[in-house]
């Protein structure tokens, strides 16, 4: 047998393929998370990189619907539940929790004695706004890899929300503004979810209060919150909490808050260069992904044999994966690091030496 005929079997045995539209699976006919127009997708949460407009059929979980809707418009979506199946083509579909963002998934797929699962975005933390993580038992399992160098590693969100609200607390004893800057799907949703709502008025941007109503639509209990035309009595602005993405910054909408301190909250505030070149007065260390013990505790629960690497990390996570024994590759995606609202601030070639940093510190012990 050729090497081109060997490549021809591998992918008819395989379940998902890499095909310039995106993810494809042959034997049902459809995509997962496509980046370019196709028939039927399946979708594994409403980030911009993962649920784009265009295609003529969505299948996502229940509660993503409010969230895709919003950012999609008038689409024909099919609702799903954690741990319903349909059968298509022959092709046996279910989802199962990602603890991601609201409705966020891992997409199970079984056909021909085979089961592989695609895991979207991911965190293993627990999160109030969404369902928690489920390892699903596989034999192929396709990860992700945003934040898979050994020098991510997240303390728990307890911690950081005490951060965010002695730093807000300070601000507000001094007649001071406090703009928190994160993406405005998941993040900004996580961290109202964990602040304290007694030290002054929460103010959210324009971008952030339709996904906060998608939210409490879901059931996901938040504080109150206001955007700008609400707030009636100026001197709310001298102690409150503004939420915003961080294109809001260095707009005419931010100056209203003045004097005000800002911060970042996101998992690539752990890098100094990242904090440096945001210019932000503090950075939180706060991800809607799984760190890298995270990554590899969730690789290790699906016991599959054999994994697929994808957006971020890639070569770093392929090369651990084949150490510890396991059949490991990648597919090349066109995800974004977090997602496509807004770019990170950290270069890949920071991100590795850093991580070459810490290897070799952690080879000296």
């Amino acid at each position: 047998m050729s090497a081109g005929d060997w490549v021809v079997q591998r992918q008819a045995l395989d379940l998902v393929i890499q095909r310039p539209e995106g993810l494809y699976c042959p034997a049902g006919d459809f995509y997962i998370d496509p980046w370019r127009p196709v028939d039927r997708a399946v979708i594994t949460h409403a980030h911009a990189d993962h649920a784009r407009t265009g295609h003529k059929h969505y299948l996502a979980h229940a509660d993503a619907q409010g969230v895709m809707r919003t950012r999609l418009g008038a689409i024909n979506m099919q609702p799903l539940a954690y741990g319903e199946e349909v059968l298509h083509n022959g092709v046996r579909i279910s989802l199962h929790p990602a603890g991601h963002v609201l409705g966020s998934s891992q997409v199970r797929l079984e056909f021909g004695g085979q089961v592989w699962v695609a895991s979207g975005d991911y965190k293993v933390a627990a999160d109030a706004t969404c369902a928690p993580f489920e390892p699903v038992r596989c034999d192929t399992f396709i990860t992700e890899s945003t934040f898979g160098l050994p020098i991510y590693r997240w303390q728990d969100d307890a911690d950081i929300f005490a951060q965010i609200n002695a730093w807000w607390a300070a601000n507000a004893a001094i007649g001071k503004a406090s703009v928190l800057c994160c993406y405005s799907f998941g993040k900004a949703q996580r961290i109202l979810s964990g602040i304290d709502a007694s030290i002054g008025t929460i103010i959210t941007h324009g971008a952030v209060e339709p996904l906060n109503h998608a939210y409490r639509a879901a059931g996901v209990a938040l504080p109150e919150t206001r955007t700008v035309s609400e707030v009636t009595d100026k001197e709310d602005f001298k102690r409150c909490l503004v939420l915003c993405p961080p294109s809001a910054t260095g707009t005419p909408w931010i100056k209203r808050f003045e004097p005000y301190s800002d911060a970042f909250a996101s998992g690539w505030m752990l890098l100094r260069g990242a904090r440096r070149r945001g210019g932000y007065d503090r950075g939180f260390v706060l991800s809607d992904h799984a760190d890298w013990p995270g990554l590899h505790s969730a690789i290790r629960a699906t016991q599959a044999s054999r994994v697929i690497v994808t957006h971020g990390s890639v070569p770093v996570m392929v090369r651990y994966l084949q150490e510890q024994g396991l059949q490991a590759g990648s597919f090349q995606t066109e995800y974004g690091d977090e997602n496509l609202e807004e770019k990170p601030l950290i270069t890949g070639a920071e991100s590795a030496q850093a991580a070459t940093d810490l290897i070799v510190e952690e080879s000296k012990r």
